[in-house]
């Protein structure tokens, strides 16, 4: 009995001590847990789907592909940007754009086809209002004079979006099989636009016959003449091979192919301030490497297609472009006549962004 006391007081005092100390470990445990739990809480792990109107190896696809670099660096890999390049998410532009408004994806590209979804967007399509200068405009887009000016912010936000960035893809190019110098060569051409009412207008301006095409049937259409003429990028024309069906590439300066980098706005306004403050770190920086991928691609792009054709390049005067421009200048009130005030006050903090950022003679031309 007096063995079995001993033994039960020290089972007894051990299991007290024990407990004790079990107590104090859990509690610090406890801590360390909760507090790598609330961090876990403050950066959860996301993934940003991405969605591009392009194919890899693009314009756009390298800029998210940089995008996606150096948002998961700086997120310290709570963030994975999931890619998705033309053919991932269907093949109509107005799905990808219907999946960012929904939020199926979070953040995409907006170009020309995008005027049907936020109509103020045709903007970037006008032609002789940005400078000629491609880094001038790159530089005019990305200024807080236009892109976070309250109209074309509110043009977006009204439609469930935010504007993020613009890309500028380079001089749109013409082709066609034969040379067009002037407004009278390209009388009654059929000349392939994106679906964007305003280049529409714009080409029958010029005295054109514009007709829409879907991106994947573009070549077989040109092959076949069922459109005489095309207005893409340089390096559009070399990595879809639209210049195997044509004979004839024009440089009129007349505008560049410009993407708008847009999110999801309640997938935005969702992010925490210092994720907001790390896209537009990101987005700023990006401003001069999506510069230099364009001005690479498409200088390699013409270097390819100059090797492996015998295309003619036709590059505009300051005469023969002047010419376009004031057939142009109208197109300017059909946009606001079509959209309302705010494609005006959104064309004007453009004008003022081109005039704050040098613009060259094309800006005292165009104004």
């Amino acid at each position: 009995m007096r063995l079995m006391k001993t033994f039960s007081t020290f089972c007894a005092v051990t299991l007290t001590a024990l407990a004790v100390a079990g107590c104090g470990q859990s509690s610090d445990s406890s801590d360390a847990s909760e507090s790598a739990q609330n961090s876990d809480q403050s950066q959860p792990k996301q993934t940003w789907k991405f969605g591009l109107e392009e194919i890899e190896g693009s314009v756009q696809y390298q800029y998210a592909a940089d995008f996606k670099k150096m948002i998961e660096k700086q997120s310290d890999g709570n963030i994975s940007v999931e890619l998705l390049p033309y053919g991932k998410w269907g093949s109509s532009y107005s799905a990808l754009y219907d999946a960012i408004q929904n939020g199926a994806i979070q953040i995409g590209f907006g170009s020309g086809a995008l005027g049907g979804t936020v109509p103020e967007s045709q903007l970037l399509s006008l032609n002789f209002v940005m400078p000629s200068d491609q880094w001038q405009t790159a530089q005019a887009l990305n200024s807080d004079t236009f892109l976070q000016s309250d109209a074309w912010q509110k043009a977006f936000a009204d439609r469930g979006l935010v504007p993020l960035a613009e890309l500028t893809e380079g001089y749109q190019v013409w082709t066609a099989n034969k040379p067009i110098e002037t407004p009278a060569d390209m009388k009654n051409l059929h000349i392939r636009v994106m679906d964007n009412s305003l280049l529409r207008s714009t080409y029958k301006a010029y005295g054109a016959s514009p007709i829409t095409i879907a991106y994947g049937e573009l070549y077989s259409a040109l092959q076949q003449g069922q459109a005489e003429g095309n207005i893409q990028p340089v390096f559009a024309h070399e990595e879809m091979g639209f210049y195997e069906v044509q004979s004839n590439m024009i440089f009129a300066k007349q505008s560049q192919f410009v993407a708008t980098l847009m999110g999801n706005k309640d997938w935005f306004d969702g992010l925490t301030d210092d994720q907001k403050k790390m896209v537009k770190d990101v987005t700023t920086k990006l401003v001069k490497t999506g510069y230099d991928i364009q001005e690479k691609f498409n200088s390699e792009r013409l270097d390819t297609i100059k090797s492996k054709s015998d295309i003619n390049i036709v590059e505009l005067n300051d005469d023969q472009r002047a010419q376009f421009r004031e057939m142009a200048k109208p197109v300017r009130q059909t946009f606001i006549d079509d959209v309302g005030e705010g494609a005006k006050n959104s064309l004007d903090a453009l004008l003022k962004a081109v005039d704050e950022s040098g613009g060259g003679d094309d800006k005292k031309k165009a104004q």
